[in-house]
This record gives structure tokens, sequence and C-alpha cells, in this order.
């Protein structure tokens, strides 16, 4: 069984195809098209600008994913295409691109939850060979447990953060999600205020990255003739519930940066320091409330998905407390954490066609 996938729910115009053949997974095609260029003038996705965009690349990405060198000539069997959430325009440019590849192959459409997606490709996990993907296989954790469920999803981006108990696949329920900023974009509105570049995650992570030691950091201190000290909040870290929040983070950060004199807030040694401090006290929140969340849950595996994912710290600490409590964890390749039709593709498989496909900018994951 072929089947296409095709995800515009943001600024990422993408499309795979996944086969399934003898209860293996394997991926023929997988293009995506980024606007990042495009929007970071802006410092932020414009719906109107990014649907626009993904009229004119769905018909070049397809181009490029039925010329790879499977050479694809014969239709899939079925289309899989995100419904939500995402942004409302975007998302009906998938849709109807894939409406009318449906119309003309003759083959059902399977509407998609962006989020499922996310979620699914980090449970899955790569095979030996860089074309297949298969079922994710406990590689550590509990030993005496060959399952991975129940377990506890944190999927993180520019949109979303949410805790989700997977019971099963297709069995879910949100336990938290944020109040307000999600992660992603309490990133991108704390980058714009240190001056960095669009999109904020990888921006702050990079000069965050360049700290390499207190020893370093106390010597660009001196650099910059003052001592720097910050030390940000950790937003809703010690509440009972698994909720989140992180406009306050930013607001935090806004102050810091006011109370600072011009030429140290200008300075490299300060913006490292607050990069770094940023990203972690991020970092210190997803941890503790995904660690309770999974404890008190009887969970066995912890899931990672989403844009943020990709962050090589957030990773690195996740994989360290997971290790120390015995929890297996799931997260994709980090090109495959940012948005891809292969994900989109992979979530299609446990779903049925259905007649009427329409946009749903606020799809819930239950």
């Amino acid at each position: 069984m072929r089947l296409l996938g095709i995800e515009t729910s943001c600024d990422e115009t993408g499309i795979a195809i996944l086969e399934k053949r003898k209860g293996k997974f394997r991926v023929l095609a997988n293009k995506v098209s980024s606007q990042i260029e495009i929007h970071r003038p802006y410092g932020g996705v414009y719906p109107s600008l990014a649907k626009r965009e993904h009229l004119k690349n769905l018909p070049l990405v397809l181009r490029k994913v039925l010329n790879t060198k499977y050479q694809i000539l014969n239709a899939p069997d079925a289309i899989a295409v995100t419904v939500g959430p995402g942004l409302d325009p975007c998302l009906w440019a998938g849709i109807e691109f894939a409406k009318n590849l449906a119309k003309q192959w003759n083959v059902p459409l399977i509407p998609v939850n962006h989020v499922e997606g996310h979620l699914l490709i980090s449970l899955f996990s790569q095979g030996d060979e860089k074309s297949e993907i298969r079922p994710a296989r406990r590689s550590g954790g509990n030993p005496k447990s060959e399952t991975l469920f129940p377990a506890i999803a944190l999927l993180v981006s520019g949109g979303h953060t949410q805790l989700v108990l997977v019971k099963q696949i297709g069995q879910y329920k949100i336990l938290g999600e944020t109040r307000d900023d999600a992660a992603g974009e309490c990133f991108d509105k704390t980058a714009r205020i240190l001056g960095l570049s669009y999109p904020g995650g990888p921006a702050i992570a990079a000069v965050a990255a360049k700290i390499r030691s207190t020893r370093f950091a106390k010597a660009s201190a001196r650099r910059a003739k003052s001592e720097i000290r910050i030390r940000l909040p950790r937003p809703m870290i010690h509440a009972k519930d698994y909720d989140f929040s992180f406009s306050g983070l930013k607001t935090a950060v806004l102050y810091d940066w006011k109370s600072r004199p011009e030429k140290l807030r200008k300075s490299k040694a300060y913006i490292r320091a607050m990069a770094k401090e940023i990203q972690q006290a991020v970092i210190d929140v997803l941890v503790v409330k995904t660690m309770r969340a999974a404890q008190e849950h009887g969970a066995e595996s912890i899931i990672l998905g989403g844009g943020v994912a990709a962050n090589k710290e957030l990773r690195k600490q996740f994989n360290s407390q997971c290790a120390i409590r015995n929890f297996e964890l799931r997260v994709a390749p980090k090109e495959l954490c940012t948005d891809n039709g292969l994900m989109i593709a992979l979530a299609g498989y446990f779903h049925k066609p259905q007649k009427r496909i329409e946009a749903a900018p606020d799809l819930r994951l239950e």
C-alpha cells in the first residue's frame, strides 16, 4: 500500500510517499519546501503570504516527489492531508490541492491531525536504511516491560506545547497545554528582543552553545566590564497541573533587557548569557513537568515531538533524565521534527478515508 502525505499547516510545504509492505514502512520520497527566508524579515509567519507560497510550491514539490529514484508512475492508494490544527488559509491550500489530486487519481482522502503526525513520527524510528522506518522497539527503560505504552508525549513547537497521555496509537488524552505562548513562540519573541534572527529557537540555541563553560562565561563578562547575572523565572514549574505558560518568561526577558545599560545589552557576553538562560528556563519547565506526568501516570516511555524537539540541548537533557528514571525516550531524527509530509502519510495509515474534508484550525488531539 502506498500513501501520499501532504502538509501545509504553517510555512512548510511538505509532500511524501510512504509504502507499507510485509509489515514494514519504506520512505519512497520526502520533500519539503521551507518559507523561512520569506518570513524572516517579518519575524513571523503571515498567513496570506504563506498560502500564496503553498499554492506556488505544491505542484513543484509534488513533481520532485514523483521524480525520485523510484520513478513513481502509478497513483498512490490514498492521500493523507493535514486538516488541522494550523493556519486556516494554509490548511485550505493543502486540502484543495489534495482534493484535486484525489479526483484526478480516483483515490480516497484521509484527514490527519498535524499534532498526531508529530507524535507518530517520533514513536516510529528509522531503520538500518535511510529509506526505511519501522515501529519503535524498546532499547532501554524498564527491562521487564516489552511495551512502550502507556506513554507520555511532549509535543512542542511554535504553535503547540502539550502533554499527552498515549494509551495506544489513536487513544490520546491531553493532560496539559499552554495557556498563552507556546515554547517555540516564546523563543521567537525573546530572540527578537535580543536582536537575533527568525526562527528564534535555532538562533537562541546557536548563541547559547557558544558558552561552553562557566570559565568562558566569566571571561566574557569581564570583557564586557560588568558581571552578568541572569536568573529568569520557570513559569508554572511547580504548579500541580500540567499546563504551561511562557508569556511571563518573555516579559521577564524584556524587563531584564530594558534594565541594562545600552552598551551592555548589545554586547555578545550579555546576549550569550541571556540566550543560555532563556533556553535553560524553557527546558527546565518542559523536563520537570514531563517527568512528573510520566511518573504519576505509570508511563513506560516518553515521546518527544514537534519542531522544538530538534533542539540539541533539550534532547540531551531529556536523554539524561530518562536514563536516570528508566523511561524509554522516543524522538524523531532532527530533520523529521519540523513539519513534513512523511509524518502526515504515516499518521494516515492509522485512519480511515472520509468523504467530507474541511480545515479545522483549532483541531485537538482527542
